[in-house]
């Protein structure tokens, strides 16, 4: 028998804070090196504590690896999951020194990030080259490709967008994380949101639709990717139903319950707006199962599968695709990162 040729599973996530007293920490881990006034972590910070001080993506990626765990187990993929976040635990080194202590040689990379940008594809392998410089003998970690064009994240969407809409005559509205126009000019994140959405729309027969963003966090001088849901919901005719669908998120955390659940619902109460908001794929079988099929790919057991206009995502990213956004002169928030801040 031929040796496999990956050995075990990197679930690489954000990371948040899990009690009051991770809060500032996680913030200043984000923004480490970055010239943000504390003044706006700080006001971040209220999100997290208007939640308890904890963000629910560390139990939404626990949740996440335990539900793949089982989909791979009964489908003959003996793998072991690890899990390593960026800002904080299980922190990516920590995780890198378990794996190399229990013999992992060579691991696919599932990154908890559907679109391609600096922040969501660019740094991750960033992340993964500097948690391995961090540990001698670490494990040689490859990325999954991005599955935006899966027909099976398709579907997981759609169902979700289906069950929301149930038979209201409602608007569908799809949101994705703001990013600087600088950000989106040397990626494929506008192009590929686009495509998802086309998709999920034409599988659910609506005619009826529109991408904006949340979730901003530059300085007013910076442009940044339009229009913001708060101000697609005040333009809204009073008595409208709107059916929000996160299609730039894979789990329902903090960008999702504070920007959505929290201000935007705010926002289209006082505009006598009906808003129901889509669930994100989070657990969704049919995401599960294109998790799998993504390993199953990496280990010459299937071919990839893409629905749409653009054919499968490539496996390895080439060197300069998705660069880091060039900063201005000014040291404004904005200029500090290519996302500034955010809750995850």
């Amino acid at each position: 028998m031929p040796e496999p040729p990956y050995d075990a599973v990197l679930v690489l996530s954000f990371g948040g804070p899990e009690k009051p007293d991770d809060v500032i920490p996680f913030l200043e881990n984000v923004l480490r090196g970055r010239n943000v006034p504390r003044e706006r972590m700080l006001a971040v910070a209220e999100h997290y504590y208007h939640f308890g001080g904890k963000s629910p993506i560390n139990d939404q990626n626990r949740a996440l690896i335990g539900a793949l765990e089982r989909e791979l187990e009964s489908h003959n993929l003996r793998l072991p999951i690890y899990w390593g976040n960026r800002n904080w635990n299980p922190l990516l080194a920590d995780a890198l020194r378990r794996m190399r202590a229990d013999g992992v040689r060579k691991a696919l990379a599932f990154v908890t990030s559907i679109f391609s940008s600096y922040s969501g594809c660019r740094q991750y392998l960033e992340d993964i080259e500097r948690g391995r410089a961090e540990v001698d003998g670490a494990p040689e970690i490859y990325k999954l490709r991005a599955f935006y064009n899966h027909p099976l994240f398709i579907e997981a969407q759609a169902d979700e967008v289906r069950t929301a809409m149930g038979n209201l005559p409602a608007k569908l509205v799809f949101t994705a994380h703001s990013v600087p126009l600088s950000m989106a000019e040397t990626s494929d994140y506008q192009k590929q949101l686009q495509e998802s959405c086309r998709l999920v729309a034409e599988r659910l027969s609506v005619n009826d639709w529109r991408l904006v963003y949340q979730s901003r966090s530059g300085a007013p001088g910076q442009p940044w990717l339009e229009p913001d849901i708060g101000d697609v919901l005040r333009e809204m005719d009073r008595g409208a139903d709107v059916v929000v669908a996160p299609i730039g998120f894979v789990s329902d955390h903090m960008e999702v319950i504070y920007d959505l659940d929290t201000e935007a619902r705010d926002i289209a109460r006082e505009r006598g707006v009906n808003l129901v908001r889509a669930s994100t794929v989070g657990v969704h079988p049919k995401f599960l199962q294109m998790i799998r099929e993504l390993i199953e790919e990496r280990f010459g057991l299937r071919q990839p599968r893409a629905i749409g206009q653009y054919p499968p995502s490539h496996d390895v990213c080439a060197p300069g695709c998705c660069p880091a956004p060039a900063r201005r002169a000014s040291s404004t928030l904005s200029d500090s990162s290519p996302q500034a801040i955010t809750q995850r």
